[in-house]
């Protein structure tokens, strides 16, 4: 019998046997490391306007050889074979779309070159990805480059991204790029059928994004160069003038986003938290007036991530994270739909829609959770069906993954907290890994995590705790943790920690932690609090010196009114009024506590947290006589290394781990 991890495998391999999609794991012991960066197979799905077609990229084996294949396949029989489209040697396509019923997009990734993005002066963060966008017909043949002008080809870095489709216009749609005249970052209009672009509008030196609704920019983002503050202006139809709306650090907290256009003219639909509200609510913009309606959708203690809308740009409904994704429909007969899709799936999983027909009779979703590291569904509202139509990695079998659960975790000063805890396969009581979240200002989330599975396949449980100082649970909640970096957040990592240990049995003597950037901090500090605790410390990309850290964000902050270092003094606290408090809460300045072994892993090129964080820490140890094990990574900024650099780097934290796990026994 087929478990539903054996269903995805099987119905994702079978339309492309011949390609080499590779076949289900067998038995029960944990998978090696190896099998989770084997490359994955289904990297992505769309779903045509009309929902007559689906469009799908696979990572296959063709003639002995491995290749991105782009296959269409017909909604109508989604259990049928597909139709692999001859796209010849466009290179490493890792995105589809689809520009109209017969036409397509894919998005080519030539790789990431630092350097390259420092000589050109462009904004920091782009960070050397050179990409360009081609498109299709449905034959595959003739493949076309966006923008055919070469100044701008070489000038461009990235040269990807679609700001709107243009639905109402023939062969148009919207991308940005450096115009080669003013040098300025502007929208530009390009055809489909030939490439050929024409300048649209222009924008500002620091002009980041763009938001269109009615074929008209409404929506202009402007950045300082690091890429840490940002500016939103926005602008009404028939308009002229931007105006700004918002500004804000692109760290903090989620206090606006664009989620998409309303039936009305100067009317749009935005995620927005307003003044004294504790979450971000779903509610309308009037683009004349600036004016902010009253939430249209909102819930207690959490925030919404994003909507849902149609071909036609109805909106659908509002996605909120629980335990598991939820949504908030306008059509109140969607939950029910919504409901058979979790059913079918049996209740694991996180479903997330994402492209929905003209008819909404059809809709794509994106599944993912603890033991699912992702999948397509197409589920046709009309026949109440539900379709697999291709697993990301069906190499790894259910059986063989940590079964996760949701903790809720009293803390010692009576709060409460959320954690989740995973089981390595099979469940036996062992030892533990903790994993503190980055930013701190985001969150985990009860969904797929391939360190976490990794760290369990070794035998080993893994907790991610949401501590106060997380994002995603409303105002009130991250503020608790402002200025709490070396105290109350770190107590309720303990305490889910000790919650842990206590409620599921497991081995006081063998715990270790790791985490990255904020969450390497929390390592090396949680650490320095609890030796007596921790076995072993990794942190990555890591914060290990409050005062120099607010030093550098003062000596870099290139943003008006210094917002940036305002931002880090309100969230981390004052040099001067907090100075004692900084010190205290920086492990770099305790290191006399750090007992057991350390690891440092560091980006040469971080933009975020820079690599001196890591070598005061290092410098630290030294002088006390003490090494840890330090790696700098080349050409790499702030953890965003290739699945290559991570495989060999998660060697090197499992290989840590289990000599301090040995030397504990």
């Amino acid at each position: 019998m087929f478990t539903r991890r054996g269903l995805l495998a099987a119905a994702a391999a079978a339309p492309l046997a011949g390609l080499g999609a590779g076949a289900r794991a067998e038995g029960v012991k944990p998978h090696a490391l190896a099998d989770f960066f084997a490359p994955a197979f289904t990297l992505d799905a769309a779903l045509s306007p009309d929902g007559r077609k689906l469009a799908l990229l696979f990572d296959a084996v063709v003639g002995g050889k491995r290749r991105k294949v782009v296959a269409l396949k017909d909604a109508e029989q989604p259990d049928g074979p597909v139709k692999p489209l001859n796209t010849g040697d466009l290179g490493d396509i890792d995105w589809i779309e689809w520009a109209r019923d017969d036409r397509l997009l894919v998005r080519v990734d030539h790789g990431t070159d630092y350097a390259e993005s420092e000589r050109s002066g462009l904004i920091y963060w782009t960070a050397g990805r050179r990409r360009r966008l081609y498109s299709l017909g449905l034959d595959g043949s003739a493949p076309v480059p966006m923008f055919q002008n070469p100044r701008v080809r070489e000038f461009n870095l990235d040269l990807a991204e679609v700001v709107d489709l243009l639905p109402d216009e023939p062969h148009q749609i919207l991308m940005p790029a450096m115009d080669m005249k003013w040098r300025l970052p502007s929208l530009f209009k390009v055809d489909l059928l030939t490439g050929a672009e024409t300048l649209f509008e222009a924008g500002k030196i620091g002009t980041v994004g763009w938001q269109v609704a009615g074929g008209a920019p409404i929506l202009r983002v402007d950045a300082n160069r690091r890429g840490t503050w940002q500016w939103i202006y926005a602008r009404a139809p028939g308009e002229s003038e931007w105006r700004l709306l918002r500004k804000s650090n692109p760290r903090d907290l989620p206090e606006f986003a664009y989620l998409g256009p309303t039936a009305r003219t100067g009317v749009v639909l935005v995620a927005a938290r307003q003044e004294g509200e504790d979450v971000v609510s779903a509610r309308e913009l009037d683009l004349a007036s600036l004016s902010f309606g009253p939430p249209l959708s909102q819930r207690p203690g959490r925030d919404v991530l994003h909507a849902l809308f149609d071909e036609r740009d109805r909106y659908i409904g509002a996605a909120f994270a629980a335990d598991r994704i939820d949504y908030d429909f306008a059509d109140k007969s969607f939950a029910a739909h919504f409901k058979a899709i979790n059913d079918f799936l049996g209740g694991e999983c996180n479903v997330t829609l994402f492209d929905v027909d003209r008819d909404q009779r059809r809709f794509l979703a994106h599944v993912s959770g603890p033991r699912e590291p992702g999948a397509y569904f197409l589920y046709d509202r009309k026949a109440k069906s539900v379709h697999n139509v291709g697993a990301a990695r069906p190499n790894l079998a259910l059986e063989r993954l940590g079964r996760g659960e949701v903790l809720r975790v009293p803390t010692r000063d009576g709060g409460l907290v959320d954690a989740y805890l995973t089981a390595p396969p099979g469940g036996a009581p062992g030892p533990l890994v903790v994993l503190p979240h980055g930013g701190p200002e985001l969150r985990d989330y009860f969904d797929w995590d391939r360190q976490v599975q990794v760290f369990a396949a070794q035998g080993w449980w893994v907790l991610q705790p949401n501590f106060r100082g997380s994002g995603g649970y409303g105002r009130a909640f991250a503020e608790a943790g402002w200025k709490r970096w070396g105290e109350r957040m770190q107590a309720d990592v303990e305490d889910c920690v000790a919650y842990a240990l206590k409620e599921r049995g497991l081995d006081a003597k063998r715990v270790a932690i790791m985490g990255s950037s904020y969450g390497g901090y929390a390592a090396l500090m949680g650490a320095v609090r609890r030796p007596d605790l921790y076995k072993a410390v990794i942190s990555i990309c890591g914060v290990s010196d409050l005062p120099e850290m607010l030093a550098y964000e003062k000596r870099e902050d290139d943003s008006p009114d210094r917002d940036v270092y305002s931002y880090w003094v309100k969230r981390i606290g004052d040099p001067k009024a907090d100075k004692a408090a900084l010190e205290a809460a920086s492990p770099a300045r305790r290191a006399a506590a750090l007992t057991m072994p350390v690891m440092l892993v560091h980006g040469k090129q971080d933009p975020v947290v820079p690599v001196e964080q890591t070598r005061i820490m290092a410098k630290a140890l030294e002088a006390l006589g003490r090494k840890a094990e330090v790696i700098e990574v080349d050409n790499a900024g702030h953890a965003d290394w290739d699945d290559r650099h991570e495989q060999i780097l998660m060697a090197g934290y499992v290989q840590t781990i289990s000599k301090a796990f040995a030397a504990a026994t």
